[in-house]
């Protein structure tokens, strides 16, 4: 397949897991000879949260005070703005990521500023709001080619929708993400004053879907045999609305006596520069990653990478790419038996055994073949250019 110019749409500029997917794809995409151009819209002006081996375009945003809806609505406004004309629309691929990209280029399609769009459709949130669960089925719906990084959400969408999706997967940056200590792990200790331990890490903020309720109780029982445990809540930066979940997490650890701040019990981020996530994956003795719903799980592979041990969900899609001799499987719905899989974690042989797996199972994924698992639905899409609506 000759070189394709690819507009790949994204949600925000910031460190989450849909995010780092698009930029890593479209990086692998240009080293197999395509121009990948990753799009989001940017309304801060700060461009995207790391540096990227591929083409961005930070879209001009306008500031939004308001709900979720009014948000939402305005960042698909911002994308509509951007391609507004036929010479914005000059690509031969259109790849939405999420459903604001996938309303946006739903929107240019009717417009007839482009022929179809392809989605990969990391995860089906359920949204009580109407207008919100409305833009997601057509941000899928509307789409001429469906992706999916797991099979859970692929059969998701045979058994709704009667529609086959390909399976695309994730992959890790072995180059980024590695074992090897580096001057940054001290920064990183010295930073948020990461003590003795052990230290448990949960990435993605206090979110509900990441079962950021069961982290918390699971950690309250385990300091009362570890006193100098301490939790790091990474990330969390969301369109979406959690402020009542996140006071309901908060609220939970003030009952029991636990501070959160840099050095205390629990330290909370916010957004963490890529350059910084493989120390504070080192530094770590664990990856606490309970979640109710995920699409894949990228920061497990990256924590793999990084030689920490990872306990996950027995679920899918965690069950579908992990053996239970790479993790530690647990009942999300049961902190105790979180609690106890952290205890696993932390005797030596056991945490020789993970790391030892985590290392050889993020080996095999790599961004390259995700990469190639997009071309036959880009295939596709390009050739819709040569329709008579595009003449």
């Amino acid at each position: 397949m000759s070189g394709l110019r690819i507009a790949i749409l994204t949600h925000s500029t910031n460190p989450r897991g849909g995010v780092a997917h698009s930029l890593a794809l479209a990086e692998a995409l240009c080293r197999l000879g395509h121009e990948a151009v990753v799009h989001a819209p940017d309304p801060d002006g700060r461009g995207f949260f790391r540096d990227a081996g591929c083409p961005t375009v930070p879209v001009a945003a306008k500031a939004v005070s308001g709900d979720t809806v009014a948000l939402v609505r305005s960042r698909i406004n911002d994308y509509l703005r951007h391609f507004a004309t036929p010479a914005a629309c000059d690509f031969d691929v259109f790849h939405a990521h999420d459903g604001i990209g996938g309303n946006a280029l739903a929107t240019l399609k009717h417009r007839r500023l482009i022929p179809v769009f392809a989605r990969t459709v990391h995860h089906v949130d359920s949204f009580t709001d109407p207008v919100l669960a409305q833009w997601q089925d057509r941000s899928i719906r509307e789409a001429a080619r469906l992706l999916c990084v797991s099979r859970t959400w692929a059969e998701w969408i045979r058994n709704d929708l009667g529609v086959e999706a390909g399976v695309v997967g994730n992959g890790v940056d072995l180059s980024a993400y590695s074992c090897a200590p580096s001057e940054t792990d001290a920064a990183v200790r010295d930073r948020w004053g990461l003590g003795p331990g052990p230290v448990i890490l949960s990435v993605g903020g206090f979110e509900e879907r990441k079962n950021s309720a069961g982290i918390v109780a699971a950690f309250v029982r385990l300091r009362e045999h570890h006193p100098h445990a301490q939790l790091v809540v990474a990330g969390g930066a969301s369109l979406l609305d959690h402020a009542s979940y996140q006071a309901r997490c908060r609220a939970a650890l003030a009952a029991a006596g636990l501070a959160v701040g840099p050095g205390l019990a629990v330290i909370e981020t916010g957004p963490v520069p890529q350059s910084d996530m493989p120390a504070l994956y080192r530094l770590a003795d664990v990856l606490a990653f309970p979640s109710w719903t995920e699409g894949f799980g990228l920061c497990v592979l990256e924590a793999m990478a990084c030689g920490t041990p990872a306990i996950v969900s027995r679920r899918p899609p965690f069950t579908e790419y992990l053996d239970a001799t790479d993790v530690l499987f647990v009942d999300p719905a049961d902190p105790d038996d979180l609690v106890r899989a952290v205890e696993t974690a932390l005797v030596p042989e056991t945490r020789a055994r993970l790391r030892a797996a985590g290392l050889k199972r993020a080996a095999i994924h790599s961004w390259r073949a995700c990469a190639e698992r997009h071309l036959d639905a880009y295939a596709a899409c390009a050739r819709a250019r040569q329709e008579p609506i595009y003449a």
